[in-house]
């Protein structure tokens, strides 16, 4: 039974950098696409950031490109998002799950994890 545990979120102020972690369990995680997602009150989920099961690509949402860095440990069973220059607009519940392709937010598991808190204010 798959499972992502997502942790590392927190309190920011504008300008500053967060990283968060999603350990996962469960499932064929180097065979498979990660992604991070986040929800703010009020909206629907979206896709923020994606790797290939390698590595070897990426995908990030317009609104966070320059600023976060999505990368995979597959050892680790572990993928991370490195969110540097946080504004307001950030803060949302993070979470990760498996998008079915590079390039779209349709996951590939029903489960989602707990989620990780990101709060940017000053």
């Amino acid at each position: 039974q798959v499972q992502f545990v997502e942790s590392g979120g927190g309190l920011v102020q504008p300008g500053g950098s967060l990283r968060l972690s999603c350990a996962a369990s469960g499932t064929d995680f180097s065979d498979y696409v990660m992604g991070w997602y986040r929800q703010a009150p009020g909206k629907q989920r979206e896709l923020v950031a994606a790797i290939t099961g390698g590595g070897n690509m990426l995908n990030y949402a317009e609104s966070v490109k320059g600023r976060f860095t999505i990368s995979r440990d597959n050892a680790k069973r572990t993928v991370y998002l490195q969110m540097n220059s946080l504004k307001p607009e950030d803060t949302a519940v993070y979470y990760c799950n498996s998008p079915t392709r590079l390039g779209t937010p349709r996951v590939r598991y029903a489960y989602w994890g707990q989620g990780t808190q990101v709060t940017v204010s000053s």
